[in-house]
């Protein structure tokens, strides 16, 4: 299948790092495994949803990394005296990575029925009141002398 450039046209000079961008994301998007949902749990809550059918709890792990939340898993080895007629369901390890915004917290993870559940948490920012004080130039009345202005030069 031939690629068709997004940003092939002369008005958009310079945008061929979005074009990378966006085909990184859409790769990696169709890598896809294991799938993932996130959704916001009250005001300042989310969950991120790991379908992890196959995984127990020891094969997974959840790492935060500066501010990389990072899901591995990997299944153990299989029984060596296990013959298989048909193998559909891969074993198979998987890393998902997912940049958190500054600020947010890992408040824990849970699994149930094969959905790994990460809870975060989204602080409200602080509401900050700063009052400014507005300064001005005073203009000075010109000097008076013996009831007559001066004349102010410029």
């Amino acid at each position: 299948m031939t690629r068709v450039p997004v940003f092939n046209s002369p008005l958009l000079l310079g945008f061929d790092h979005f074009e990378r961008v966006l085909d990184r994301i859409s790769k990696t998007s169709a890598e896809g495994y294991p799938p993932y949902n996130i959704e916001q749990i009250g005001e300042n809550g989310l969950r991120i949803t790991l379908a992890v059918a196959g995984f127990s709890m020891d094969n997974l792990t959840v790492e935060l990394e500066n501010n990389q939340l990072i899901i591995r898993g990997r299944q153990g080895e299989d029984d060596p005296e296990r013959i298989f007629i048909h193998r559909g369901i891969a074993a198979r390890q998987f890393q998902r990575s997912f940049v958190l915004a500054e600020g947010i917290e890992v408040i824990g993870a849970t699994m149930d029925n094969g959905l790994l559940h990460i809870d975060l948490e989204r602080p409200l920012p602080e509401a900050r009141v700063r009052t400014i004080k507005i300064e001005g130039k005073t203009m000075e009345p010109p000097p008076v002398s013996a009831g007559v202005l001066e004349e102010s030069k410029p």
